[in-house]
């Protein structure tokens, strides 16, 4: 077979034996039974989101696409169980057609709702987990070839595990949801001081029901996202939002990227550029429209956990190493808050945590940046985004995860054989 899989930014690249696209259940279980008899390797893929090497294979490559839409609704319990490959932005309108909708989520939509909740994707927002917490219940097709169903109530010694499991414990087919119904958010973007923001976080956590700042690098200015119920319903503003969303945030800065990776001795000043070029305006939309952001310019990303009291003095430092060493990087860096949760593979397990994320152009060289602020991170017990790029071994996570021998008590349980593991992931749990 003559297919080749890469991930959204291009850097990582395979060439699988089998590309497969089931469409039932049925057939996925037929897929895992002939892989666990033939002593294959399976990895399954949504869309791509992930910068670490969890989808590489060299085997078997499975695509849910075909495992798309709602299952079940129940409006009365607030519930849905949806199919696995069921894409985000998808997932928000069907919800919405029903008058549900999720009650936080990152701010990309591309992803399939098993990838996501698999990867840990989180939003922000002091009150809320990450969208894994948001699941009540899973089916699964273990390594075994039998079909799991796990919640809090129901096979309930998996399901912690089953919550964040980076694909491991078997091919995830239905996911079942706790839901809110369906409303509107204003978000409001501004621009403020560095320093200002940091002193004000706690007053800026506490007033606005999902707050995130972003920094730009060598400048001073940081932009505000503020995001709040509202009763007000939305406009057409269609013309308006592409003008910001698409055209100032993604073709302008698209072009200064460019621009920096032919000439990255100006990345500095683009970056000054772009910190004063920041969009300030007010939107107002249904949920799930407004946790979305538009993202066309390609970048690779690393992200960290850190532990909330430690999180001023990490990027006090971080803002030190850049005066220090003038790294070559214009791209903004993104602060994000959560709650702490109870999942075993969670980097916000039992800790009120804070997401740091850092990002290059792609195609730029990112590695003394990104080894250098992952040093700090790791000075301050960050845990990393199972999404994004990280350099940690296993000897160095398991310490970070009280619950780590329990998760792989499970993992090995449902799949004996580790048809589920590529060398990437053997990695992280086994060296």
């Amino acid at each position: 077979m003559d297919y080749k899989w890469e991930n959204w930014s291009g850097m990582v690249q395979c060439q699988p034996k089998e590309f497969l696209a089931p469409k039932t259940e049925e057939e996925v279980v037929k897929i895992v039974q002939r892989a666990a008899n033939d002593r294959r390797k399976i990895r399954v893929v949504g869309s791509g989101h992930s910068f670490s090497h969890l989808v590489y294979t060299k085997d078997i490559l499975i695509n849910l696409d075909n495992l798309s839409g709602l299952v079940e609704v129940d409006r009365e319990k607030g519930e849905a169980t949806v199919w696995a490959g069921t894409k985000i932005k998808k997932l928000g309108e069907l919800l919405f057609e029903k008058g549900l909708a999720m009650e936080n989520m990152g701010d990309i939509d591309v992803q399939s709702i098993a990838g996501a909740t698999a990867t840990g994707t989180h939003g922000t927002g002091i009150t809320f987990g990450n969208i894994s917490t948001q699941i009540v219940g899973m089916t699964i097709v273990t390594g075994r070839g039998e079909v799991l169903y796990t919640s809090a109530t129901e096979n309930e010694k998996y399901f912690k595990a089953a919550q964040i499991s980076l694909g491991t414990l078997g091919v995830v087919t239905q996911i079942k949801l706790k839901l809110l119904p369906a409303y509107n958010l204003a978000i409001k973007l501004s621009k403020a001081k560095f320093d200002e923001t940091l002193e004000k976080l706690e007053y800026h956590n506490a007033n606005n029901r999902n707050f995130e700042f972003y920094n730009f690098p060598y400048s001073d200015i940081v932009q505000l996202r503020e995001t709040n119920l509202t009763e007000i319903q939305p406009k057409k503003d269609g013309m308006v939002r592409y003008f910001n969303d698409v055209f100032l945030e993604n073709a302008v800065f698209g072009a200064l990227s460019k621009f920096s990776k032919t000439f990255p001795r100006y990345s500095q000043t683009i970056s000054k550029i772009v910190a004063q070029g920041a969009v300030v305006t007010t939107k107002i939309n249904h949920s799930h429209h407004i946790f979305a952001t538009i993202r066309t310019v390609r970048f690779n990303e690393m992200e960290y956990n850190i532990p909330m009291e430690h999180y001023k003095e990490v990027v006090k430092i971080m803002r030190k190493r850049f005066d220090e060493h003038q790294y070559r990087v214009h791209f903004p860096i993104e602060n994000r808050f959560v709650q702490a949760d109870d999942i075993w593979l969670s980097p916000a397990y039992e800790r009120f945590s804070a997401y740091i994320a850092i990002h290059s152009y792609k195609g730029m060289a990112y590695e003394p940046y990104f080894s250098d602020m992952e040093a700090i991170f790791k000075e301050f017990g960050g845990r990393p985004h199972w999404g994004k790029m990280h350099n940690r071994s296993g000897a160095d996570l398991a310490s970070l995860y009280p619950k780590w021998n329990d998760f792989h008590q499970v993992r090995k349980e449902l799949d004996p054989e580790g048809i589920f593991l590529n060398d990437y992931l053997k990695g992280v749990f086994e060296s």
